[in-house]
């Protein structure tokens, strides 16, 4: 049962009605290189330097950098001279395109194909089928003709799934005696 609490301030309401900014947010600054930025410069770096390395509004950019900070996928530091922001152990882990664990591509699957697509949600549901014609213009008789629209896109995909391997892999490849084979198949490609 609800407390009343709860009920007075529906925090896991708000939770869940924001949980797609926070996706956003990282998704954006994935794909603007704002993660590879600050780990390839070495250091902290400013607003102004980071907008201008970017190619970014200073407005736009801080706004940015402020919700990293927030959601604790960057740290900042003000200075006398202003803020320096630079990555937190978990982006620099995951979501630089440098990193073996990098969750860089899977991201970007996710904000260019995976949110298109929940954006149509309510018609999918009205109309009982997938919305890849509404959401991108392409008839498809199955999910993966879809998702392998294009040649770019198949490589997004798999780039995406390899990623995933990259985190859970040794757990897979540790949890059955799998000594009798030679290939391991998944739905992102083939790994031996």
């Amino acid at each position: 049962m609800d407390s009343t609490e709860d009920l007075d301030y529906p925090q896991i309401i708000f939770q869940y009605s924001n949980g797609f900014l926070v996706s956003k947010v990282m998704f954006t600054a994935c794909e603007l290189g704002v993660f590879d930025l600050l780990l390839e410069s070495g250091r902290p770096l400013s607003l102004d330097v980071i907008a201008a390395r970017l190619g970014t509004s200073i407005m736009g950019t801080e706004r940015l950098l402020d919700a990293c900070v927030g959601l604790k996928l960057l740290a900042v530091e003000l200075r006398r001279e202003g803020a320096f922001y630079r990555n937190t152990e978990i982006s620099n882990i995951y979501l630089t395109k440098s990193s073996p664990k990098s969750q860089y591509h899977i991201m970007m699957y996710y904000s260019n194909t995976v949110y298109l697509c929940w954006h149509y949600l309510t018609d999918a549901v009205r109309e009982g089928r997938n919305q890849y014609k509404r959401a991108f213009g392409i008839s498809s008789k199955d999910l993966f003709g879809a998702m392998y629209r294009s040649e770019e896109e198949m490589l997004k995909f798999l780039a995406g799934q390899n990623s995933i391997w990259s985190i859970c892999g040794r757990d897979v490849l540790t949890a059955f005696d799998l000594s009798p084979f030679t290939q391991i198949y998944d739905l992102g490609g083939e790994h031996q």
